[in-house]
């Protein structure tokens, strides 16, 4: 018992070192470029920009208050992705708040990132830090943990689209941990609070859908998601999540802006494209699922 107490000791020992290496860091540095998609920056524009050359868009009318987007790397669902922030060229968002789901590290609650800014290959994205701040005293159940971003995809994925598409923009990065449907109308009634009176304020839920089913059965299981998001019925979504009827590895990231967006709003929900990776690589015996939708608001 003592030698598994000095064990445990020891990593929690290295856990908090390591934390606190990240916590002053001024820049998260891309763990993703030349692997998830490309380092060299005229080749991942070049990437984005043939996505976007493909990406048929149907009329949206009415505000865009929040987006869904999936989050492998850019050979996989890029294709899909590009959909949701084409729709976002040439609106202004001064802050995107990025929600996802923590797939390496494990805590309860949610972490809101306060490093200074996340670097790419097109440049450093800034941290709207004075409102990641607000978050962690308004919401107890949001902290910052260092150890919950730095080994994160879901996230850094999306900013190469979003520097393409915006200008002058800061990001609020939020990791969860939890993704109860408790936890994530806690953290929803915050932001609700926070952004009442905000504009130019954009919702990014990162999420990919169904994981190694058949292509049929992922078909089917995304549709039942699919249809929740169509309805904003955050309520309906957990519960067939629950029941086994639908999966999302962001289902708290989706929920959140489901229920942020109606109650800033929103008023439906347009699915612009749905995919699975066996459209990409060919094999339909072991897909994941991928939707791009815009949540909009009035005209």
């Amino acid at each position: 018992m003592g030698n598994s107490t000095g064990i445990l000791k020891s990593l929690l020992a290295v856990l908090f070192y390591f934390n606190c290496c990240y916590a002053v860091s001024d820049i998260r540095p891309s763990i993703l470029a030349g692997s998830w998609y490309p380092a060299e920056k005229k080749e991942l524009i070049d990437m984005i920009n043939g996505f976007f050359k493909k990406a048929k868009l149907p009329e949206i009318k009415g505000s865009i208050k929040a987006i869904i987007v999936p989050h492998a790397g850019y050979i996989y669902s890029g294709p899909v992705a590009a959909y949701a922030f084409k729709a976002l060229r040439g609106k202004t968002f001064k802050r995107v708040i990025l929600i996802g789901p923590s797939h390496r590290a494990y805590f309860e609650g949610a972490s809101v990132n306060l490093q200074k800014g996340y670097e790419t290959p097109l440049g450093i994205v800034p941290v709207d830090r004075n409102f990641a701040k607000r978050l962690i005293k308004e919401c107890p159940l949001i902290r910052y943990l260092p150890m919950a971003h730095a080994f994160e995809h879901c996230l850094e994925i999306e900013l190469p689209f979003l520097q393409l598409v915006l200008k002058d923009f800061r990001i609020v990065p939020i990791i969860l941990g939890s993704q109860d449907f408790k936890t994530c109308k806690e953290i929803s009634s915050v932001l609700i609070r926070l952004l009442k009176n905000e504009k130019d304020t954009l919702i990014l839920a990162s999420s990919d859908l169904s994981h190694y089913y058949t292509y049929d059965q992922a078909v089917k299981l995304d549709s039942t998601l699919i249809k929740h998001i169509k309805a904003l019925d955050p309520e309906g979504l957990e519960e067939d999540i629950e029941k086994g009827k639908c999966y999302a590895c962001g289902k708290g990231a989706i929920i959140i802006a489901l229920i942020v967006s109606k109650a800033l709003g929103a008023k439906k929900a347009i699915i612009l494209k749905y995919a699975n990776s066996g459209d990409v690589t060919g094999d339909r015996s072991k897909v994941v699922g991928y939707v791009s939708a815009v949540i909009i608001g009035k005209e």
